[in-house]
Formats: structure tokens, C-alpha cells, sequence
């Protein structure tokens, strides 16, 4: 059908950005729309495991990841932003894929639309 990159830049909680981001992105994998889903700055935050989002007042945004994962929606997560998080692969959902800034503008310029959060 079509293709979509859906950047979240903010920390999944304090703000509706990551919700809503992820909203989009299970919604354009239930219309068969190839969805890419690519974490940067904060938003790597948003695959970290062993979220407790019981004290925000906002669904727990890793179980939503793994929804995404599970819905074949490529979760991407900036290396420089995992770094700079002070994360390691082994602290993200399983399925989330470290890239490089290079191969994130290749994704996002192989897509037909990019949505920012």
C-alpha cells in the first residue's frame, strides 16, 4: 500500500508524543502499511525494558513497542541516542534494531511519508 517512517524524538512519558506514535504505528501496520518506527534522543526510552508506567497515568509504552514488534513494524533505535541513554542492546525489547544516523536517513528517504513526535 504504502510506506511511513514515524520518528519519536521525546521520552515515552511526561507527554502523549510517544503514545500517539505508536497509536499511528500499529494503526498503518492494520491498513498493511510498511511502518517504520525509528527511536532517537529520548524516544529510545520508549524500548527499554521493564517499563513500570503505573505511577504516570499513561499505558506502558515498552508493552506498545513489543505490540509494534509483533505486528511486523520495524522498531529502529539510533546508536548515538542508545549511547547517550547509557543503554546497551541487551536493555532494549527484543527486536529493536541499532542503527546508525546514515542507515535512519536511508529508511527514512526509502519511505513515502515521515511523521515526527
Amino acid at each position: 500500500m504504502g510506506s511511513i517512517s514515524i520518528v519519536l524524538r521525546k521520552a515515552p512519558y511526561g507527554t502523549t508524543d510517544a503514545a500517539e506514535a505508536i497509536r499511528h504505528a500499529l494503526g498503518g501496520a492494520t491498513e498493511e502499511i510498511e511502518v517504520q518506527l525509528i527511536l532517537v534522543d529520548g524516544g529510545v526510552n520508549a524500548a527499554r525494558k521493564g517499563q513500570d508506567a503505573a505511577s504516570t497515568g499513561f499505558v506502558n509504552i515498552g508493552e506498545s513497542i513489543g505490540d509494534c514488534i509483533d505486528m511486523d513494524v520495524v522498531v529502529s533505535a539510533d546508536r548515538e541516542s542508545i549511547i547517550g541513554a547509557g543503554l546497551e542492546q541487551s536493555d532494549l525489547s527484543d527486536g529493536v534494531k541499532i542503527v546508525s544516523s546514515s542507515e535512519i536517513a536511508a529508511i527514512i528517504k526509502a519511505t513515502d511519508t515521515t511523521m515526527i513526535f
